[in-house]
């Protein structure tokens, strides 16, 4: 199969409401659905395509709960830059694992050891964590 580019290439858009930027997650979900079985076949994987849709349906739940449009579209320009990377054969299989890969949280820790730590990164969100 020849690489074409421009063939999966979508240009920068801003969503000027919340509808609309939901239209475009559904749009880039769906893309990424239907072309799993591809995905799977074309890196050769060892995995169904059904696994690798429940793996990509988590990474979108992810980030359900974000409400500025503003991050979703950046989110959307992500998701869509590294679809057509993936579809047009950019990636090596490693990149392709690390989407099926559950990332791994820090374990819990108590007060002591957070105090040992010289932090409480819970009681600090980041900026552009997206909550308020």
């Amino acid at each position: 199969m020849s690489t074409i580019p421009s063939r999966l290439a979508r240009s920068a858009h801003v969503s000027r409401s919340p509808a609309e930027a939901r239209d475009r997650v559904l749009k880039l979900y769906r893309d990424w659905y239907r072309g799993a079985p591809e995905i799977v076949s074309l890196y050769a994987l060892n995995v169904s395509p059904a696994y690798f849709r429940a793996c990509i349906r988590r990474k979108f739940e992810d980030n359900r709960y974000i409400t500025d449009t503003r991050v979703i579209d950046v989110l959307v320009l992500k998701g869509r830059q590294e679809y057509q990377e993936t579809m047009n054969c950019w990636k090596l299989n490693d990149h392709i694992m690390g989407i099926l890969l559950q990332p791994k949280g820090r374990p819990p820790r108590t007060f002591l050891q957070k105090f040992y730590e010289g932090r409480d990164e819970d009681a600090v969100l980041p900026a552009a964590s997206g909550v308020y």
